[in-house]
């Protein structure tokens, strides 16, 4: 499984349970436990495309970058588009196929998966829905948060930071969804995600292995706290603390 089309699914999850009606999600208490962007930024960063809509293209183009999908010549893999003429090819994250969009002037004539191996179109659709290529905004303002944040947080050079000026060139470098919480004023956790009506089902031990997991964070952070080149966010700013946000009181069992 690729890393892209890991976030693909858990954006496509996230997106769907705030108004899920029947279901069952089966979460490690590991994941349970991680900081994640706030409902508000999947639902406000979603595009929607339909049959018959007129598009400006320029604007396009610039939803696309703010939602994070990146321009190449050729779609392969999740959160990549390309312009070919009148042709809009994009690969949307929580999608199983990428999309190859025909224009007749300015409206969409047709929507159509196509193979990325082949380039070849298969089944026609009516619309689709977009959601965000990131799990964080690496436009304009959530660079600029991401910055001033980051100041905020770290006494360090950050000429001398690799990740600080690739997110600064609008790069999402590996390891950034570790500063996540620099790119929104507050996150969220699973939960805010959750129908205000659910059943939760535990194992036993849970708890204990929150414990253990949150010991172990905490180790980690003490071993590697002195990084001045990659400096890390104390564990807190990463993950959901024990016992408390983590608490099963959101819930009704």
């Amino acid at each position: 499984y690729k890393r892209q089309d890991i976030i693909s699914d858990r954006l496509r999850t996230l997106s769907k349970l705030p108004a899920l009606k029947q279901g069952v999600l089966i979460v490690p208490i590991t994941t349970l436990m991680q900081r994640l962007a706030p409902p508000a930024y999947v639902q406000q960063r979603a595009l929607r495309f339909k049959v018959g809509h007129i598009l400006d293209l320029a604007q396009i183009r610039l939803q696309l970058e703010r939602s994070g999908y990146r321009h190449t010549a050729t779609v392969y893999q999740h959160g990549e588009y390309a312009f070919r003429g009148a042709i809009l090819d994009i690969f949307p994250m929580g999608c199983e196929q990428p999309l190859r969009i025909e224009l007749l002037d300015d409206e969409i004539d047709s929507i159509r998966e196509f193979d990325p191996e082949t380039q070849r179109g298969t089944e026609k659709v009516d619309d689709i829905d977009l959601l965000p290529a990131k799990e964080f905004p690496l436009d304009e303002d959530g660079i600029a948060l991401f910055r001033r944040q980051w100041h905020h947080r770290f006494d360090v050079d950050h000429r001398k930071c690799n990740l600080y000026q690739d997110v600064s060139d609008g790069i999402a470098p590996a390891g950034v969804e570790y500063y996540l919480s620099l790119f929104f004023e507050e996150t969220a956790s699973l939960f805010d995600y959750l129908p205000s009506s659910i059943h939760l089902i535990t194992e036993a031990g849970i708890e204990d292995a929150a414990q253990h997991y949150w010991q172990d964070i905490q180790q980690r952070y003490e071993q590697r706290q002195g990084d001045v080149q990659r400096p890390i966010l104390p564990p807190n700013a990463i993950f959901q603390a024990v016992p408390e946000p983590v608490s099963y009181t959101h819930l009704r069992a």
